[in-house]
């Protein structure tokens, strides 16, 4: 055989087996293709025998909103009661489903909750559709690639819901993009989400590319730079299927200017994209009254918040423990600080526990009180009783805790970032509202000035505070929501 056959045969074995590849991929691509299609047919068929008394008694559409933690007690939750009360008290004959994994809790337990912390009643009846497979989106199930792992737990935790139940409109009401094509595609819902926190955020990226050590990016990669640039690929690569799955909703709201600004970075969606802030019980916290004197016998600063990392409890620790060093000593046992907050999960306990364990190596554990899971009105006579309202997490999304500080009639002292510097903390009519910090330092330093400042002008700031929140509160949400939600109700509706 000659070179120039044994070449033209190979040439046509090597077509041949080219040929044969595509085919099988376009083969594979159909099966594929038309797999996802029998599911949606299937699913939207099923969703009709599913829950048949949801849509008796003249209902016009089901709206289903996925909270897998709707129990936890959070700002997240106050979004989501909130949100429903007001579609209920607008549209009557609309129903409202709730997905929750919070299996150890009876519906009459989950409202009486919100009713207890929220100090929220609701006029209707709530459908609960509850998960079982809610530790997939557990960040404790996956100590590597966390990000990924609890976004595709996401998946799963969304097809249990969509199998549950198919409602006309879905929300995504706790962050969870990725669920959004689940069933906007296999459900055929029209769909909606509400972001409190990017899953990354151009923050994110910018802190593993400068190899900056936080909980999110441990030491171990920070301190090395072949580590930093595979998670920094990691973290690109899931910031575009972010963006992908994050465009797909129809209408999407924030709640805050810096969660705008980061979610029109990375999901390019600017004419569906609107700033709701999230609603914040003002009233109840402004029939506090203002008192001229700051107590002589105990002064309490108050931190209002969940047990979660990103909070940064230590560094508020931290921070009063250098108060305390700068305070004489006959005055010490007169400041108290009190860590005011929910827990979610073992997770959290934990975090409490080491937070105790903490207080007595820095030996303030005499100054430190904590307060679980407390009662609103437990939570009232709190902020009646404390001077300043702390608040130390970097790049908080929002800070519903550091409006009900301000309404309340304490003097804020929060992280100079995020929402509380983009869109709280901020003057107004000219004037201060508050102070703002990043380290320890900072935030000693304005503790001291804060109890040493006179009655008057302490009195300013907190007056001037006070008026600043009204912009946040309950009637406001429920006013931009359903100015926002109303074309996908009337929509469905017609």
């Amino acid at each position: 055989m000659t070179l120039s056959e044994f070449m033209r045969q190979y040439v046509s074995v090597v077509s041949q087996v080219a040929s044969l590849l595509i085919l099988s991929g376009i083969f594979f691509i159909g099966v594929f293709a038309l797999v996802l299609l029998v599911l949606r047919f299937w699913v939207q068929h099923r969703a009709k025998t599913l829950l048949p008394h949801l849509r008796e008694g003249g209902t016009t559409l089901t709206v289903g909103f996925f909270h897998p933690y709707c129990n936890a007690g959070g700002g997240g939750e106050r979004v989501l009661w909130t949100a429903i009360r007001a579609i209920q008290k607008r549209y009557p004959r609309i129903r409202c489903v709730v997905y929750t994994g919070d299996i150890e809790a009876t519906p009459a337990e989950i409202l009486g909750r919100a009713q207890q912390r929220f100090n929220i009643t609701l006029p209707g009846q709530v459908e609960f559709i509850f998960l079982r497979h809610r530790g997939w989106v557990e960040a404790c199930k996956y100590p590597c690639f966390t990000l990924l792992g609890q976004s595709l737990g996401s998946v799963v935790l969304g097809w249990e819901a969509i199998i549950g139940y198919v409602p006309d409109i879905y929300i995504d009401s706790m962050g969870y993009a990725f669920t959004v094509p689940i069933f906007r595609f296999f459900g055929g819902c029209k769909v909606a989400c509400y972001v409190h926190y990017p899953t990354i955020s151009t923050d994110m990226l910018e802190r593993v590319s400068e190899r900056t050590q936080a909980h999110n990016n441990i030491s171990l990669i920070a301190n090395s730079s072949l580590l930093s640039s595979i998670k920094l690929i990691y973290y690109r690569l899931f910031a575009y299927l972010y963006g992908v799955v994050g465009k797909r909703s129809q209408i999407i709201m924030v709640n805050s200017t810096w969660t705008f600004n980061h979610i029109l970075q990375l999901w390019r969606a600017p004419s569906k994209t609107h700033i709701v802030y999230p609603p914040c019980d003002v009233s109840e916290f402004i029939s506090i009254p203002l008192t001229q004197e700051v107590p002589v016998d105990e002064k309490n600063i108050i931190s209002v918040g969940q047990f979660r990392p990103e909070k940064d409890h230590p560094l508020m620790l931290r921070s009063f423990k250098m108060f305390l060093e700068d305070t004489p000593k006959e005055a010490r046992p007169r400041y108290k600080l009190l860590l005011v907050g929910s827990c979610r999960n073992d997770g959290d306990m934990q975090r409490v526990t080491d937070l105790k364990r903490l207080s007595e190596e820095l030996s303030i554990q005499e100054n430190v009180v904590f307060h679980l899971n407390v009662s609103f009105t437990e939570l009232k006579q709190l902020l009646a009783s404390s001077v300043i309202g702390l608040h130390t997490m970097w790049n908080e999304h929002f800070g519903i805790g550091v409006v009900e500080c301000m309404a309340s009639g304490t003097i804020v002292l929060a992280h100079n970032s995020g929402g509380p510097k983009l869109d709280i903390v901020i003057p107004y009519n000219n004037s201060a509202t508050g102070f703002l910090a990043s380290t320890e330092a900072e935030y000693a330093r304005a503790m001291k000035i804060i109890f040493t400042m006179n009655s008057d002008k302490s009195l300013l700031i907190r007056q001037n505070a006070r008026n600043s929140v009204a912009r946040f509160s309950e009637e406001e949400f429920e006013t931009n929501f359903l100015t926002v939600m109303d074309p996908l109700f009337n929509q469905k509706i017609t």
